[in-house]
């Protein structure tokens, strides 16, 4: 989808894209502690695990498993009646989202306090390949299928070292299901809801001695609860894969399908009036986007060697009718990430290298009733890194990786190469065998975007600056995995930060460099199975989000809740299940408030619940959103003369009930 779908308070001269061209070398370093037990899949028949971490963008090694990651289980997303990542990260996750613009519902995501921006401050993989968009838009979380997802492991906290770009929030790691040898499963899953929900899903795999085949379908249409809200979603995915005891190669394809309304945002009045209604009742988008994925693993002694090869097209299509004015964008990308592990161990300590580059090129073609533009951008990455355990409690890691990228227009207007650095040191320690401590600090970055660089107050030939974020977090978990409680501290001091600005450009707003930020706070997890029956769980996070700097020196950054927290509990006894949730977030600062004079939007709180039993083979379940229909909202862009717009409504209550089959 566009841009401007995706970011419904900026203007139509951001449609403009620009690229850029970039490489990089990088070292980078990673620690982590075991995992819940549920994370700790691998294939059934060979030591080539399936499963590409965030730790080291390997099959895991046991002794270096991701410390304090968020593990988000497949029991975990069927138990809530998910039925799309991205909610299951906002839900099971505890990451604060914002209401999506577009009917599909890919809501914007926010690790760590980037406001408008958090989705470009975060990396979302699928397999470790990527999938956050170089446009200005959010990763189609949605277009996954849920029923092809082993697990979901979140890692906060700079990670640019190994993934570049973006990742100083974090990176969010989506494993699917692999066939195992000699086996075979499938499921089917049918759904219908009021607001004119209704969807199907099938999934199904098969392997064999050397040989594995999975394939997934699903289609969706819903109302939605505003008008002109509605979303038609299609996707298909399969995986075709060879192995050994020692290799591993297979193909993969998604494909993606939407359309949806674009109901607009609406004034105070509006929202007061009827939070319902839509602005634009005419307007509409839809996307294509397809990608097919070459992939393998080697092992040579001591050695192991992966890649993927990734090329993805889409195709953006937006029609404003409100305002006479249509787009559509034409966009490539192909990734190549081959690297090379060795892993040593002597005595009482192991040791792991890793070094790999990331080769992309980008270019997207805009044709729009306002004006055509073309962009290009190419990056080359290489990174390094090495971590050491001593005697199975100890960690310590270290890396640096440095990007070159060359941003450019199709119209001539900037042409710019230049470069980049990350480096990180981390460490961690377990005094006790239920306590492990751990410690990090680094640099991270993310490079404009050529949607944001096709718009901002800069003179002619000149694009935004890297914004660049020193970070620091320590923390500790304590605990099994029956009750384990996770505490971090965290700080991002961060550089010309990529943000839109409002109040730039006369009071037009474009895309800006911001002064001098910083974001800081406190994460806390917890987890606790009372007995085999009820598990409760809760996560909380506050974050501190101001400029550190400049004419609003002290003042707190737009879009960003101090406080958010949820908590879930879970039941089971016998053939029959109940998981209910609730979320509370704090109030905020509306999108152009960078002096932190309007009010701020209302905090609100939110209720979740499904029941489900199970007869043979088949499960039937009622799940419920929203359940005391509250009316809020949690994105508005303008308080301007005191009037607020711009607001977003979010939805109200749902209600559906699933039938699903497994054989």
């Amino acid at each position: 989808m566009s841009n401007i779908v995706s970011r419904g308070h900026r203007a139509a001269p951001s449609m403009h894209l620009r690229a850029s061209v970039s490489l990089s070398l990088a070292v980078a370093a990673a620690w982590q502690l075991p995992a819940q037990a549920e994370s700790d899949t691998a294939n059934a028949t060979t030591p080539l695990s399936a499963v590409v971490v965030s730790a080291s963008r390997f099959p895991n090694d046991p002794a270096f498993a991701p410390v304090a990651t968020t593990v988000i289980t497949a029991e975990q997303i069927r138990a809530a009646g998910i039925d799309n990542a991205n909610e299951a990260l906002r839900k099971l996750g505890g990451i604060y989202g914002r209401q999506s613009s577009a009917g599909p519902n890919d809501f914007p995501l926010d690790l760590r306090g980037f406001g408008t921006n958090g989705d470009q401050n975060m990396v979302v993989l699928v397999d470790g390949v990527r999938i956050s968009e170089n446009e200005l838009s959010t990763p189609l979380l949605s277009s996954i299928p849920i029923e092809t997802i082993e697990r979901i492991e979140i890692v906060r906290g700079g990670s640019s070292v190994l993934y570049g770009s973006g990742a100083t929030g974090g990176t969010i790691q989506i494993i699917t299901r692999r066939p195992q040898a000699n086996d075979g499963h499938g499921t089917v899953v049918a759904e219908l809801g009021n607001q004119g929900q209704r969807a199907g899903r099938a999934a199904v795999s098969r392997g064999w001695d050397n040989m594995s085949i999975d394939a997934s379908y699903a289609k969706a249409h819903s109302d939605n609860w505003r008008d002109n809200a509605k979303s038609n979603q299609e996707n298909f995915s399969t995986t075709v894969q060879w192995f050994a005891s020692d290799w591993r190669f297979g193909l993969r394809a998604n494909i993606a399908r939407a359309d949806f309304g674009l109901p607009g945002s609406l004034t105070q009045a509006q929202y007061q009036a009827d939070p319902r209604q839509s602005s634009k009742p005419l307007d509409h988008g839809s996307y294509d986007n397809d990608t097919v994925t070459a992939f393998l693993e080697r092992r040579f002694g001591d050695f192991d060697v992966a890649a993927e090869l990734s090329h993805r097209e889409k195709i953006s299509r937006a029609d404003y009718v409100s305002s006479a004015s249509t787009s559509q964008a034409n966009i490539r990308l192909t990734q190549f990430s081959p690297r090379l592990r060795h892993v040593l161990q002597s005595g009482p300590w192991k040791n792991e290298w890793i070094v790999g580059t990331d080769l992309t090129e980008w270019n997207s073609v805009t044709n729009a009733s306002y004006g055509n533009s073309d962009a290009a951008q190419h990056a080359k990455a290489l990174y390094l890194r090495d971590e050491i355990e001593f005697d199975h409690n100890a960690r310590l890691a270290a890396g640096v990786r440095r990007e070159q990228f060359t941003q450019s227009s199709g119209s001539g207007a900037y042409n710019r190469t230049s470069a980049v650095n990350a480096w990180d040191l981390q460490a961690s320690y377990a005094p006790l065998p239920l306590l492990r401590a751990f410690a990090k600090t680094g640099q991270s970055y993310r490079l404009a975007t050529p949607d944001e660089n096709g718009y901002t107050a800069l003179p002619s030939g000149q694009v935004l600056k890297p914004q660049v974020s020193h970070d620091v977090e320590l923390g500790a978990t304590l605990g099994n995995d029956a009750r384990q409680l996770t505490a971090r501290w965290f700080r991002h001091r961060v550089r010309d930060e990529l943000y839109y600005d409002p109040t730039a450009n006369g009071g037009f707003g474009a895309n800006s460099n911001l002064d001098p930020t910083l974001h800081q706070g406190v994460e806390l997890e917890g987890r606790l199975r009372v007995n085999d029956s009820i598990t409760l769980s809760a996560n909380y996070q506050h974050i501190d989000a101001k400029f550190a700097d400049g004419v609003n020196n002290g003042k707190e950054l737009a879009l960003v809740p101090r406080n958010t927290l949820s908590t879930r509990i879970n039941w089971k006894s016998g053939q029959q299940s109940a998981d209910a949730g609730v979320r509370w977030v704090d109030r905020q600062r509306m999108g152009n408030d960078f002096a932190n004079t309007c009010a701020r939007m209302p905090s609100f709180t939110t209720l979740d619940a499904r029941y489900a039993v199970r007869v043979s083979a088949w499960e039937f379940a009622v799940t419920g959103t929203n359940l005391a229909d509250r009316t809020y909202y949690s994105q508005a862009y303008d308080c301007s003369g005191g009037a607020v717009s711009g607001i977003y409504p979010e939805n109200g209550r749902a209600v559906k009930f699933t039938a699903r089959y497994d054989f």
